[in-house]
């Protein structure tokens, strides 16, 4: 075991950040609105799960089409930059249109929490940081994913429309910066 305080924060972070639960507080108000149905924890563990899953099984997909994991490393920081992107500058490039339903399940589980960034992050973190360090940074990430669905309207209360449009904004910047890293610490074995 290579337990890392360093890799579970940095893990953490860009997880966190890709995820971006305190960010999609008003798309979760939107959905919690619609849905007849709302269970936190159901979407959290699900999320959870589907994660964990691609975690596991991603690089033996990858292997199947002849890609390994720091080519997809390199693939997953272009694709992190692109979110960063957004995130700073207000645009949308990828689009979080799920299908709508009465459980809140598809739109919030997957793709809004369990996504295609999330997808890309945990194999790019799998070039840089050990497996066990991943799990924690994402079950800790997942706790704190829970407690926020549980608790949105008491955060949109508390942080206001201009808290979360300036936490979004650090975080854009946070994810802008591991992209590099992501992208220079794996570039030099493809080349």
């Amino acid at each position: 075991m290579n337990f890392s305080l360093i890799q579970i924060t940095s893990a953490f972070m860009v997880l966190f950040a890709i995820i971006d639960i305190l960010g999609s507080i008003p798309i979760i108000l939107n959905v919690k609105k619609k849905a007849t149905i709302f269970h936190p924890f159901r979407a959290s563990a699900i999320a959870f799960l589907i994660l964990v899953a691609f975690l596991f099984a991603g690089e033996v997909i990858l292997k199947l089409f002849g890609v390994d994991i720091q080519s997809f490393a390199v693939a997953g920081a272009l694709v992190i930059f692109i979110f960063a992107i957004e995130m700073i500058l207000d645009i949308e490039i990828f689009r979080h249109k799920g299908p709508e339903g009465s459980s809140s399940i598809v739109p919030l589980a997957f793709p809004l929490i369990a996504g295609p960034g999330s997808f890309t992050t945990l194999l790019s973190l799998r070039a840089e940081f050990a497996i066990e360090n991943i799990l924690i940074a994402l079950v800790l990430n997942l706790i704190f994913v829970f407690f926020v669905l549980k608790s949105t309207s008491k955060i949109e209360k508390i942080m206001g429309e201009g808290g979360i449009y300036i936490l979004r904004k650090v975080f854009g910047i946070i994810l802008l910066a591991i992209s590099v890293k992501l992208f220079t610490a794996n570039i030099g074995y493809l080349l």
